[in-house]
């Protein structure tokens, strides 16, 4: 993706500061207690399988536990709210997904105050970014992305597909194909992928949009076929499986990312020490293999470089949900 100056400009805002007061009385024995990497879904999802291989990593690093809590629902409403509304202290962390942005975005359409605001939370570092890809059981009679289509063209409204929830990362993907292909789809809200994934498995749901990293296995096991893809290439797990933009549909490029975002306040020599840790994290050999074989490699930004990345999808993902309106 292209970052331009205007987006670098827009992020500058994200990287917090701190009075220097408070900083040195917070920065100086960082961390001396264990830390909470909230996970705002279930079990399984992107999310999920990126914050415990950082959070084992992280542990190695800075010497203290740090716990991965899942707190799931309202497409990651609950869980992100819960880190902006906690202390600024780097004891508690989440591992977003972009649905940070859309949520408060998709609040506002309903005319509702928003749970949080992106303005909340303060970059800390990606660590992967992947295009979201279309999988359907393996009992699925549709063998391409052509044969999908049609099949949702002439039987408008009846695939029903999953998602992490209402705006949720995977439902704005996916209306984002609908709205493109001139299709109608069954939308089947869970609380999060790993749910989703599950109902897909068992024939509940025909169709779902997902990350590379939570379907390589399923692909391998035969469960599931996957047959498009979100990005503007092709995903290196996935060789075979096609771009909708390759495929005539500009205007579908959608990806699942997962980083680390601290409180906004939190204090510039905490921030400090948890990029350089988090700049550890991602070299440390245990969490790229795990990465590697869930078919999600690394994808590292520092602060500053995810914060102009954040800046950027966050406006596609609000122009989206605007395109798709109220959901009710």
């Amino acid at each position: 993706m292209t970052i331009n100056r205007r987006s670098l400009l827009a992020a500058s805002a994200l990287v917090p500061f701190a009075a220097p007061g408070l900083a040195k009385a917070q920065g100086t024995d960082y961390p001396s207690r264990p830390i909470n990497l909230v996970v705002p879904f279930p079990p399984g999802g992107q999310a999920d399988l990126a914050a415990r291989p950082v959070a084992g990593a992280l542990e190695r690093i800075l010497r203290q536990p740090v716990v991965v809590q899942n707190r799931g629902g309202a497409a990651g409403a609950i869980g992100n709210g819960f880190v902006a509304r906690s202390a600024p202290d780097g004891y508690t962390l989440v591992m977003a997904l972009s649905s940070l942005a859309v949520i408060p975005e998709a609040e506002r359409l309903f005319n509702r105050a928003p749970p949080y605001t992106a303005d909340q939370f303060a970059p800390v570092a990606l660590v992967n970014a992947d295009p979201t890809m279309l999988a359907v059981p393996a009992s699925a009679p549709w063998r391409t992305m052509e044969e999908f289509i049609a099949a949702a063209r002439a039987n408008p409204g009846n695939i029903p597909y999953g998602s992490s929830g209402t705006y949720g990362t995977l439902h704005v993907a996916m209306e984002m194909l609908a709205a493109s292909a001139n299709i109608r789809l069954l939308h089947v809200p869970f609380t999060g992928a790993g749910p989703a994934i599950t109902a897909l498995l068992g024939g509940q749901i025909q169709a779902l949009a997902s990350a590379p990293g939570t379907l390589t296995q399923h692909a391998r096991d035969g469960r599931i076929r996957v047959l498009g893809c979100w990005g503007r290439e092709r995903v290196a797990a996935f060789p075979e499986v096609p771009t909708f933009i390759e495929k005539g549909f500009a205007d579908v490029e959608f990806y699942i990312w997962a980083g680390m975002f601290a409180p906004a306040a939190t204090p510039a020599p905490v921030m400090q020490r948890l990029r350089e840790a988090m700049r550890d994290a991602v070299q440390d050999p245990q969490l790229v293999q795990a990465f590697t074989a869930a078919g999600a490699p690394v994808r590292y930004m520092d602060a500053p470089e995810f914060a102009a990345f954040f800046a950027e999808d966050s406006a596609r993902l609000v122009r989206a949900v605007q395109r798709i309106g109220r959901v009710e």
